[in-house]
């Protein structure tokens, strides 16, 4: 009788490491891993897509504004180079008798003017601010006044003190087209004529406030002037109390608002 032979089994699953349970989530594990790592949107990738928006953005305002401005027109301090110098070389304080000195007539100094006590670099323009320009009355000095009424050559003072009149409605006068006789319209009692002087009072304020804002912004360089602000004037207490106090010059007087709601 013939010895058996033997035969290995077809069916025997292979031992090889390759088709080995173990191996197989492992490489199931790898391939969501690398996967994960292709899909993660890091900080990074974040800074670099805002980076080139930025970039993108800078180009398409620099062609639109025919190379005058990379931001569309906004001009906030901090995007101007200016400014980050000005911090560098730190804050100036002056007295009034020391601002006077920086009027353009030392060649050697820069040019600064005043606004309500905060103090500007003008350097950039000294065909308006400097010795005979159109404008050189305003340097070395604080004229808050002057900017409001628009009385240069009376108003060069920094006391606001009752310019807020300016601003107020005064009755018409006979002959003016709003002019009503006495018979001819309502008197206001104490109360309402009060009341009025209160509301009038508060909107006249208002555009004092508004009207130094507006030349803090063209000071500032906000509307794309090279200015920029540098300090600030130093003054002793009690110094407005000090000065004589102003009547309305007569432009301003001129230029007050009539009264129609009678």
């Amino acid at each position: 009788m013939s010895s058996a032979r033997y035969r290995p089994n077809a069916s025997r699953p292979s031992d090889s490491p390759s088709d080995s349970p173990s191996s197989t989530t492992k490489n199931v594990a790898t391939t969501t891993e690398e996967d994960d790592r292709r899909n993660k949107f890091t900080i990074l990738d974040a800074l670099r897509v805002l980076a080139g928006v930025l970039i993108l953005s800078c180009g398409t305002s620099y062609l639109a504004t025919s190379g005058s401005s990379l931001t569309w027109g906004y001009n906030p301090w901090w995007t101007r180079a200016r400014e980050w110098k000005g911090l560098l070389r730190g804050t100036v304080h002056l007295t009034d008798a020391q601002l006077a000195t920086y009027d353009g007539t030392d060649p050697s100094l820069p040019i600064y003017l005043a606004l309500n006590g905060t103090i500007y670099d003008v350097s950039s323009s000294p065909g308006t601010y400097g010795p005979g320009g159109s404008y050189h009355f305003f340097a070395g000095r604080d004229a808050a006044r002057a900017f409001l009424t628009g009385c240069f050559a009376e108003d060069q003072t920094p006391d606001l003190r009752g310019v807020e009149l300016m601003y107020m409605p005064i009755d018409p006068e006979p002959g003016h087209p709003d002019y009503k006789e006495p018979g001819e319209r309502r008197e206001l009692s104490k109360g309402e004529r009060k009341n009025r002087h209160a509301r009038e009072l508060r909107e006249a304020r208002r555009r004092v406030r508004e009207g130094l804002e507006h030349w803090h912004t063209l000071f500032r360089g906000d509307k794309g002037k090279p200015y920029r602000r540098v300090g600030e004037v130093v003054r002793e207490e009690g110094w407005l109390e000090k000065l004589e106090k102003r009547e309305l010059c007569e432009e301003a007087r001129k230029a007050r608002p009539v009264r129609k709601d009678l």
